[in-house]
């Protein structure tokens, strides 16, 4: 299976209207045009995962005044975009078809193919202590790494041809419970990732 897109080169930095922030304030946040082909036979459905692996771990760092977050310091994964159910005759999701433009609080009903579903992102646990931002993130929310941050942040378009039509997840499921529902049913996956960062030294 092979995944492809036109909003973004493979392994190269994500345009600025991909990503939920920008050096002052929230960006458009589109998510990207995403094709794909060489599709097993027997699918049924797929799973569109978007994961960046680079997320400091001392959240307390984040933004500090007069603090870099060091390149070494351990990290851990964020999801941002979380989409199951897919039927298996989608080929395209189009650039802002899903999202177009950050909802403070989360986009309640996201928009997608007909049929799928869409989960919850890890925005939804970072503005959890947040009055002003908290609420309940679903679908497609993009970068916004701190601007504090020695590392350049990647982010993974992860899309898996599954055997099942239906995910047995439910209500505002996280990645973390996708990713163990479809244990024994992924028939192929493709990958494709971008970078970003807010660093003005980087």
């Amino acid at each position: 299976m092979r995944l492809t897109s036109s909003s973004f080169d493979n392994g190269q930095p994500l345009p600025v209207a991909l990503a939920a922030g920008k050096a002052d304030g929230f960006s458009s946040n589109r998510n990207p045009q995403l094709a794909w082909e060489q599709v097993p036979e027997g699918t049924a459905s797929f799973v569109l995962l978007c994961v960046d692996p680079d997320v400091p771990t001392v959240p307390s760092m984040v933004g500090a005044e007069g603090v870099i977050i060091p390149q070494e310091q351990p990290r851990c994964d964020f999801s941002h975009w979380v989409m199951v159910d897919i039927p298996a005759d989608v080929r395209e999701i189009a650039e802002g078809a899903c999202s177009d433009g950050f909802v403070v609080g989360g986009k309640q009903a996201p928009a997608g193919p007909a049929g799928a579903r869409q989960g919850i992102n890890d925005y939804t646990g970072w503005f959890a202590g947040d009055a002003t931002m908290a609420g309940t993130y679903r679908g497609y929310d993009g970068a916004y790494p701190p601007a504090n941050d020695a590392r350049v942040h990647r982010y993974f378009f992860r899309l898996f041809a599954l055997d099942i039509a239906t995910l047995p997840v439910d209500g505002d499921f996280s990645a973390a419970q996708v990713q163990a529902a479809m244990q024994g049913h992924v028939l192929a996956e493709a990958a494709i990732h971008g970078t970003y960062t807010l660093n003005p030294a980087l």
